[in-house]
């Protein structure tokens, strides 16, 4: 599949905290002397932890600059938490990310539980600057760290009769105290892709932002990033994927089916019942911007969808 690579934003534009540019400035410089030797008791790539303020950029960017660390990590939608926006940043201090495993099951030749320590083994980490648009009509740039969800895929070797990929949020109501309220969604939040939208190259596992290591708030220790869908497709501190024949029933598309479809791409052209979707609140600016088809990734992705009428709510 051919993917075009939009050139990487420059680092004079990343973001207004002077440490991550000196950052991204030392790590072109460390590319550009990696052929040198390991220095006697230094470990190899393999044998140490990633570090997170060492990952390099990585091939897919965007020319807008990017929201602000402050409101990506204060003005989100984690339901767990709380249904207010700040309600995240206030109540997710209280989750425990270590020890976290995933239990991948069914239609693969390996399942069973993984350790996040060994999925952030399983491929490099590298920084995916995406755009991410809510379904409620506002918008980020955001500087995941992260890997292809199509690593972790291909590592529990699906069988050929996975058509889907389940995901399962932590169900825990002492650390998240927004689950207590079963009138807010049925519990545990669940979400799913078709196997060939996972595999995807744009698809994303990430476990960091702005070079530092997953905020709670915002999905920590590990989430999905499915660029050119609704935010809500991306389901946050994940414990569980399973791999289906069948296209499982997802959180928000159960709760409310006029509301979210399954698929959940981004269309200007079809509105949400209570609100149009063909402009959108970039976080940070004044002006209302035009919603792009898929978010801005129709090139990458349409073809996944080719003979579907996308104006109807699947």
């Amino acid at each position: 599949m051919l993917i075009k690579r939009p050139a990487p934003i420059p680092a004079s534009e990343i973001t207004d905290e002077p440490i991550y540019r000196e950052r991204r400035r030392f790590l072109g410089q460390f590319a550009l002397g990696s052929g040198a030797l390991l220095l006697p008791g230094m470990l190899t790539a393999d044998e140490r932890p990633p570090r997170f303020d060492e990952v390099a950029p990585g091939p897919f960017g965007t020319d807008e600059g990017l929201t602000s660390y402050g409101d990506v990590t204060s003005y989100n939608n984690f339901f767990e938490f709380g249904t207010g926006k700040e309600d995240p940043k206030r109540h997710a201090h209280q989750l425990q990310t270590r020890p976290w495993s995933i239990m991948v099951e069914g239609h693969a030749e390996r399942t069973g539980p993984i350790d996040i320590e060994d999925i952030l083994r399983l491929h490099p980490l590298e920084e995916r600057i995406y755009r991410m648009r809510c379904v409620e009509a506002w918008s980020m740039v955001i500087p995941w760290v992260g890997f292809p969800l199509a690593a972790l895929l291909k590592h529990a070797q699906p069988t050929s009769r996975a058509k889907y990929v389940e995901f399962t949020t932590l169900h825990d109501p002492e650390q998240m105290p927004g689950q207590r309220d079963r009138r807010i969604l049925p519990w545990p939040y669940v979400e799913a892709l078709r196997i060939d939208e996972a595999m995807h190259p744009l698809t994303i596992l990430a476990v960091g932002l702005y070079g530092r290591e997953m905020p709670n708030q915002n999905g920590a220790p590990l989430r999905l990033v499915v660029p050119w869908k609704y935010g809500f497709k991306s389901i946050k501190s994940i414990v569980r994927i399973r791999l289906l024949d069948t296209q499982p029933r997802t959180t928000w598309h159960q709760s409310a089916p006029r509301e979210y479809g399954f698929y959940a791409n981004v269309n200007p052209e079809v509105n949400h019942p209570r609100w149009n979707q063909s402009r959108e609140r970039r976080i940070g600016e004044l002006r209302r911007r035009t919603t792009l088809p898929f978010n801005g990734y129709a090139e990458e992705v349409a073809q996944l969808y080719r003979g579907m009428d996308l104006h109807k709510n699947y």
